[in-house]
């Protein structure tokens, strides 16, 4: 089937409360790991493409890769621009062939926001492509994106209803305790979301898609794995699984996973060296990286979103 948008996806996750995975794709390997984890759990699924993904490998490279993988693949996919800096990048995106692209202009003042987010709606839906926009601000890093803890902020409920109506998104991007990267919080802290803000936006914005980032719960076990083999990744912890198993069954329709998937290729690739120094072909352990991530892919969908054989 061709790539679709997000909007049956969304309808159905909703309406049987659990989410839809985006998971980042930065080469063929990681796009490869997480259609065919899709495939054998028959769910739906998101790819979606960061600013550094598009650096790194070429936004036209990334699109022909994830035509492949839609060719043999038996699920709805989508894809999807995460965090997109301003309209120009939105409607290349969306001119190349993306069916889905978020408008982050959460950093601009209220009516910038707003009317960045509406210019980049009229294009997009003008196209059938589907927009994401975000309001409140998660703390970390990842890619092009960064905010200081103390410049993070929760989403506000009394603005919401203002915001969709009038900029039309398709889904909304909320800050309700997740955070962007790998390090988010230190053991011993009982990191929670606020799903009181969850629920009083889901009165607000009754069956209106809602999506978290930096939702990864960084894998402890894959951490352990790059640290015996030579790396120095301090324990971290993020949301626990439990908490976006909450979430899912509530508003939230789209969960972004990144640093999860990144710890388990890391993990792989480190231990095939240590157990085989001699190896020189990338096949060999990129094909181990590619194995573990498709794990760490089918167990978000099983075990948190909720997704498996909702195709």
């Amino acid at each position: 089937m061709p790539l679709v948008t997000t909007k049956e996806m969304f309808k159905k996750a909703y309406e049987g409360g659990y989410a839809i995975g985006a998971f980042n794709v930065n080469n063929m390997e990681m796009i490869q790991a997480i259609v065919e984890a899709a495939n054998e759990c028959k769910s739906p699924v998101i790819l979606q493409v960061s600013a550094g993904a598009r650096k790194y490998a070429n936004p036209t490279y990334l699109i022909h890769l994830v035509k492949a993988a839609v060719e043999t693949s038996e699920v709805p996919i989508a894809l999807h621009l995460d965090h997109g800096a301003d309209f120009e990048i939105c409607k290349a995106s969306i001119d190349g062939g993306f069916t889905s692209v978020m408008i982050d202009a959460s950093s601009k003042p209220w009516e910038e926001n707003i009317a960045i987010t509406r210019q980049v709606v009229e294009y997009a839906h003008a196209h059938g492509c589907v927009v994401e926009a975000e309001l409140g601000k998660l703390a970390g890093i990842e890619d092009d994106v960064n905010v200081a803890a103390d410049d993070a902020m929760f989403t506000n409920p009394n603005e919401v209803q203002e915001f969709v109506a009038k900029t039309g998104v398709d889904s909304l991007a909320i800050a309700i305790g997740t955070s962007h990267g790998a390090y988010k919080f230190k053991p011993g802290q009982d990191p929670k979301l606020r799903l009181d803000i969850l629920e009083e936006i889901g009165k607000r914005l009754p069956e209106f898609p809602i999506v978290l980032h930096g939702a990864s719960s960084v894998p402890q076990d894959k951490v352990a794995i790059v640290n015996q083999f030579g790396g120095h990744m301090p324990d971290a912890i993020g949301i626990p699984e439990s908490e976006l198993k909450k979430a899912a069954a509530m508003a939230v329709c789209k969960i972004n996973i990144d640093s999860d998937l990144r710890v388990a290729f890391t993990a792989a690739i480190r231990k095939h060296f240590a157990e085989h120094p001699d190896h020189f072909d990338p096949r060999q352990y990129l094909g181990d990286a590619r194995a573990m991530m498709k794990e760490m892919v089918k167990h978000k969908i099983i075990n948190v979103l909720g997704s498996a054989n909702k195709a």
